[in-house]
């Protein structure tokens, strides 16, 4: 299916039809919103990531103590439980999310870091329950990442929910195996903000798609859903 033992990853996603996915001022309905996640429930997935800004609300506010132990934390991944029915992740490279429980909605939280952050924050990752995995010294490995959450955690199927550079660096990785859009009947026309994928300035990394389905959903919704091309 995708090679590696990694999740099989799906990109879910509520663009406009002309790409945008900053979704605030589109003022969309509670039923549309509510399409989203029915479609979402559809895959059965293991587990959703997003970014570290879109987590902001989920992961609330607390604060991050300074140790009084001198020891240094070893970089090696903390995993504070293996056996939750499903798995909220976040992308924090520079660990600043400041978790007020290890659970959203039930979910067990997992963040990726970069081994740049400090003891104290993994300090107060442990203290809260939080398992965390390194995905790099400075820069995320995202095959990396993806291969530890499979070994770690049993994730087989992942929703990725990311702004437009997280996706676009899974799509330049060549780590998404399927695309589901719920195409909102809306133009947005800015310039300048996040598309559904946002990889690099210039050429981008290219991907051929197969379309598999498209549904018209409740509230105008256009649902795609496309398998990469291997």
């Amino acid at each position: 299916m995708n090679g590696a033992k990694r999740p099989y990853v799906i990109c879910h996603m509520v663009p406009s039809v002309d790409g945008r996915i900053v979704t605030s001022g589109w003022k969309l309905s509670p039923s549309t919103l509510a399409e989203y996640e029915r479609t979402a429930q559809t895959f059965d997935a293991d587990a959703w990531m997003i970014g570290r800004i879109s987590m902001e609300p989920y992961a609330g506010k607390a604060r991050v103590p300074a140790r009084k132990v001198p020891q240094p934390i070893p970089r090696t991944d903390f995993i504070a439980r293996r056996d939750a029915e499903s798995y909220a992740i976040a992308l924090d490279p520079s660990g600043k999310l400041t978790w007020k429980s290890s659970s959203i909605d039930e979910e067990h939280v997992i963040t990726v870091l970069t081994e740049q952050v400090s003891d104290d924050y993994l300090a107060f990752l442990q203290s809260k329950g939080v398992s965390y995995l390194f995905g790099g010294k400075t820069d995320l490995n995202l095959k990396k990442v993806l291969e530890k959450l499979g070994k770690e955690f049993g994730i087989k199927k992942l929703l990725l929910e990311g702004g437009g550079k997280i996706n676009g660096s899974f799509l330049a990785a060549d780590l998404i195996d399927e695309l589901s859009v719920l195409v909102a009947p809306i133009a947005d026309g800015a310039i300048g903000t996040p598309s559904l994928f946002d990889s690099r300035e210039g050429k981008g990394p290219t991907r051929h798609l197969k379309l598999v389905s498209f549904e018209k959903r409740k509230g105008d919704l256009l649902w795609l859903r496309y398998k990469l091309k291997r």
